[in-house]
């Protein structure tokens, strides 16, 4: 390690970089950038990473949870050499930088995951960590150690209240991640004042209690951080919490402690007083000193060395079915995919096709797995005879949905694996914000969510999902897939996989009737399609999902009273809003009054509708198929709708017969 005067100074120079981007732009968080500079100091000289290649698979991953402090962020990046310069630094927060308010996947290089909302990223560590273990298990022989990294993570006080990190820390302990260290900034400094007015357990014990060993540090003093991270990478049994006791804007020349620093600049005049405090010129701004800069730019020598040592692993060792297994799982091969086909008549829940599609997946590509926040007998997602992690592709991450999705966007990203999660789907509302991260980073991440509407039944309004597909689908990047049958949900998992982004499905519980095959116009994979075309059409219905078929048979009744209608599918409102116009006139006839059917708020489909028959209210408790004739979704309610549509009286219901 460096000597005590040299690490002040690299620490220092992290300190003040941190201010100046924060007074420059007027705008940050200051103080824990400056708590924190000693232990990063220390931190990146026993990292394994590569400044120059930034995605090399072996290296630690390094998460900072709390991305409110990307001041210190960006100025390690920068001063340990990755594509971040000091022009990028002095450009903080404005707009077209890399170095925007909080730190952003994948626009930063060196940023391993957009953390967002505090306690997603000790999460997202779990993940990596998790991600890493089956990686080894995977890949790793007695004498070649493919994947041997750690994981660790920088976090507050914050990230520990967050009820994420109590679900993802507890999974971590129950499978002895020995390869995942937390370290927790102990500054003891919220928002509002001290942590004592809302926060005095013992964390200590707390982990304890969910498996973790835990080291208590003071956060500046540089050979005892040392000394435990040694300890840790020697000894490492169990996943690590190193309580790291730190103040707020250490090195601050006044405001040490102060809770003001949280986020707000310093001053010019402070900045001052403790640049000449602390050795360093008062009237320069973003001074990096050579000697500084020289040492940490130690890492990319150190990096590419790592890595060199890392690739004549891979081509000196009798390694030819370990190299193929890594090939396998980073390159996947859609085409070996076998899918399931499903009989025209047959009666399927979507959410019983989606276990046949899961499975046909998983057997082909390495890489594909995942699994149910305890809901994989009601969600259909177990993957049979493949195993439990970390031995197998089957995760059970326990009743924790916040966890899980946070979790799965680590696992897709770690740059091996390609994950899917599953739960209810009126549960999503616990996902939200690891979902709408996944959007907004693209990631391949795929969310399976079961019982999908008032279908439910008994379990009643606080089961049934009324909100959730027009909260989903307003999420840019995500595409929202509710298929209409068995071979539907085919076409669109197809769909998914060729799109480089995230995906949910929303599937039913109860049986559908699989759909003859063809269409009148387009297909699934185009979002939207027209499934049935009459001549002299008066009006379109648009469904996704059970409503499919019911507006198939309520068009049947229809055409027998004299009035034509079109009936459209879709599945995915994204994938149909990304056609062009003329596919989308093809499909919706602008000559004919439009009619959206489904089981959901619905206020979304007015894009295309004229009205939309949908949910004006929770749902109830009840048998399905009374609760769908209850709250209109039945053959005489879409009729109903039609005529009404049209400005025309409803004569009641005819005894035509219709077979669909």
């Amino acid at each position: 390690m460096e000597d005590k005067q040299m690490l002040t100074k690299m620490a220092n120079t992290i300190r003040f970089l941190a201010a100046d981007m924060v007074q420059r732009a007027n705008s940050g968080h200051p103080g824990a950038a400056m708590g924190l500079a000693d232990i990063a100091t220390v931190l990146g000289l026993h990292l394994k990473h590569n400044p120059k290649n930034p995605k090399w698979l072996n290296r630690d991953r390094l998460v900072f949870s709390g991305g409110h402090v990307s001041t210190m962020i960006y100025s390690l990046l920068h001063l340990w050499g990755y594509d971040i310069s000091l022009e990028d630094l002095k450009n903080f927060r404005q707009f077209g930088s890399k170095t925007p308010g909080h730190p952003e996947y994948p626009e930063v290089p060196g940023i391993e995951i957009t953390t967002g909302p505090l306690g997603q990223g000790v999460a997202n560590a779990v993940g990596f960590a998790m991600a890493s273990r089956y990686g080894a298990k995977l890949l790793n022989s007695e004498t070649a150690k493919i994947i041997d990294h750690k994981v660790y993570c920088l976090c507050g006080d914050g990230d520990l209240e967050e009820g994420i990190s109590y679900e993802a820390c507890s999974l971590a302990g129950h499978h002895a991640l020995d390869n995942l260290v937390l370290i927790y900034d102990s500054n003891e400094i919220t928002i509002e004042g001290d942590t004592e007015i809302a926060l005095s357990e013992n964390i200590k014990q707390r982990f304890e209690a969910q498996g973790w060993k835990v080291y208590r540090i003071n956060g500046h003093d540089f050979n005892e951080i040392d000394l435990v991270l040694s300890e840790i990478k020697t000894e490492q049994t169990k996943p690590c919490l190193v309580i790291a006791s730190t103040i707020i804007a250490k090195g601050s020349a006044t405001m040490e402690g102060d809770p003001h620093t949280h986020g707000a600049p310093l001053g010019e005049e402070e900045i001052k007083k403790s640049k000449e405090k602390a050795g360093f010129d008062p009237n320069e701004h973003f001074i990096i000193p050579e000697d500084v800069l020289l040492r940490f730019r130690c890492a990319v020598e150190k990096g590419e060395l790592y890595e060199r040592e890392w690739k004549k692993l891979l081509t000196e060792a009798p390694l030819a079915e370990q190299n193929a297994a890594l090939e396998a799982l980073e390159n996947p091969d859609f085409a070996k995919i076998q899918w399931p086909a499903f009989e025209e008549g047959s009666m399927v829940a979507t959410r019983d096709s989606n276990h046949k599609v899961l499975n046909a997946i998983a057997r082909a590509i390495p890489g594909f797995v995942g699994g149910s926040a305890d809901l994989a007998p009601s969600n259909k997602t177990y993957l049979e005879n493949m195993g439990d992690f970390p031995n197998g592709k089957n995760f059970h991450f326990g009743i924790r949905e916040h966890a899980m999705g946070a979790i799965c966007n680590a696992i897709s990203l770690y740059g091996l694996f390609i994950p899917f999660s599953a739960t209810f789907f009126v549960f999503s509302d616990y996902m939200k914000p690891a979902v709408r991260l996944a959007a907004l980073m693209k990631l391949r991440t795929f969310f399976v969510w079961t019982h999908d509407s008032i279908g439910v039944g008994e379990d009643g309004p606080t089961h049934q999902p009324v909100e959730h597909l027009s909260q989903f689908r307003a999420l840019p990047n995500l595409m929202v897939f509710r298929p209409a049958d068995a071979s539907e949900n085919v076409a669109c998992w197809q769909a998914a996989l060729a799109y480089d982004g995230p995906s949910a499905f929303v599937l039913s519980r109860q049986k559908l009737k699989t759909l003859k095959k063809g269409a009148d116009y387009g297909s699934a994979e185009n979002g939207g399609y027209l499934i049935k075309k009459r001549e002299n059409a008066t009006v379109t219905i648009l469904a996704s999902g059970s409503e499919v078929m019911l507006s198939l048979q309520a068009g049947c009744h229809l055409e027998n009273a004299g009035i034509m209608a079109n009936i459209v599918s879709v599945p995915c409102m994204e994938i149909f809003n990304a056609q062009d116009e003329t596919y989308r006139q093809h499909v919706i006839d602008p000559n004919t009054k439009v009619l959206a059917v489904e089981a959901a708020s619905g206020a979304e489909w007015y894009r295309y509708a004229d009205a939309v028959l949908g949910m004006q209210s929770f749902g109830a408790s009840g048998d399905a198929n009374e609760l769908f004739k209850h709250f209109g979704f039945s053959i005489e309610g879409v009729q109903k709708a039609v005529y009404q549509l049209l400005g025309k009286v409803y004569p009641g219901s005819s005894a035509s017969e219709c077979n669909i």
